[in-house]
């Protein structure tokens, strides 16, 4: 007789039940991932892969017992801080082929923030390199992801999960059009060179926003990026002095903490004479204090804000949501079939 087959897992936690606050103590920044793996070196997690965004801290992998899916739970708690209970509130877990339809349907974009957006995927793919290539990923998971990709795939040209489709760069946009009106005149403050900032700044740039002036840590990156947008690139130590200069703030930096302060927002307005600061804080941790949003003329949004104006085009793929998620349940128990065959035996 078979047994069932391996201890395929997922476990962890996202905006589904974890709120901004929570999401910002959970997130797994290089070093706190190193740590978290330093003390799973010894435990019975065969396979482990782990998928770590702004909205989402989630593992899947392979255990010889349960008693290891705990053990990677006590792991995860002790580097993050978090309490067991705190935890268990937020927590997630699904097995078997649960776990393969989470993941193709998170690949898939089904389970996001902004429903059908394509970053996710890209963001899966890089989740299964990084195990692959720190040698963290078998025979099940290299299954298991492969098969999780062509199921997303199959779902995004097989239905219009993603027609019309939202991303928080082009949800800021429509913000900042309702505020402004018109882009044209406004000028923009991107804080940090990376992927989201970049995309935002491209949205902005194709809506007619002209003035765009980008600030980095990274100065190389900060000149980079403000080459391939026609931008100009600000000292990242100088912004606070020049806030009183822009209309629109976008943040989207690694920082481990608030770079933005209320009262660097406080000190700029005097320069403004009243008239409106939208502030986009698009990182997690937040990188705008959020007592900023207190002031007057000043409209402060972060990507709980965002996702919530646009899950108000929702009701209208709701029909292409039940065919996505029936599409992938049939390919997750026909993938897992195919693993208990394989090594279940």
């Amino acid at each position: 007789m078979s047994s069932p087959g391996p201890l395929l897992f997922h476990v962890g936690a996202s905006h589904q039940r974890a709120p901004l606050e929570l999401r910002e103590k959970i997130a797994l920044p290089p070093e706190r991932a190193a740590a978290l793996h330093e003390r799973l070196a010894a435990s019975g997690l065969a396979e482990l892969a782990l998928l770590n965004t702004c909205n989402r801290v989630e593992f899947y992998g392979v255990a010889a017992t349960p008693a290891d899916i705990e053990a990677l739970d006590a792991a995860f708690c002790a580097v993050t801080g978090l309490s067991a209970d705190a935890y268990a509130g937020i927590r997630a877990h699904a097995a078997g082929p649960d776990a393969i339809r989470h993941l193709a349907s998170v690949a898939a974009g089904l389970e996001s923030q902004l429903l059908g957006e394509n970053e996710i995927f890209g963001q899966v793919k890089d989740a299964y390199a990084s195990a692959q290539a720190s040698g963290r990923v078998g025979p099940v998971l290299n299954r298991v992801f492969q098969k999780a990709f062509q199921a997303a795939k199959h779902v995004r040209t097989h239905t219009a999960i993603s027609e019309g489709q939202v991303s928080v760069a082009n949800v800021a946009v429509e913000l900042a059009l309702t505020i402004f009106g018109d882009l044209e005149s406004s000028r923009v403050l991107l804080l940090g060179a990376g992927d989201i900032g970049e995309k935002t700044a491209k949205a902005f740039k194709s809506r007619g926003a002209r003035a765009l002036t980008v600030a980095s840590r990274t100065p190389e990156r900060a000149l980079a990026l403000a080459r391939t947008l026609d931008a100009t690139a600000l000292p990242f130590e100088h912004f606070s002095r020049h806030l009183g200069d822009y209309d629109i703030l976008v943040s989207a930096t690694s920082a481990p903490g608030s770079i933005v302060h209320a009262s660097d927002i406080a000190a700029s307005r005097a320069k403004r004479r009243g008239a409106p600061l939208l502030l986009l804080d698009l990182a997690l941790p937040r990188d705008i204090d959020a007592e900023a949003a207190h002031q007057e003329n000043v409209y402060l949004y972060n990507l709980d804000d965002l996702a919530q104006i646009a899950a108000r085009n929702l009701a209208a793929r709701e029909a292409e949501v039940a065919r996505a998620r029936a599409l992938i349940a049939e390919k997750a128990d026909a993938i897992w079939q195919q693993i208990v065959s394989r090594h279940g035996a």
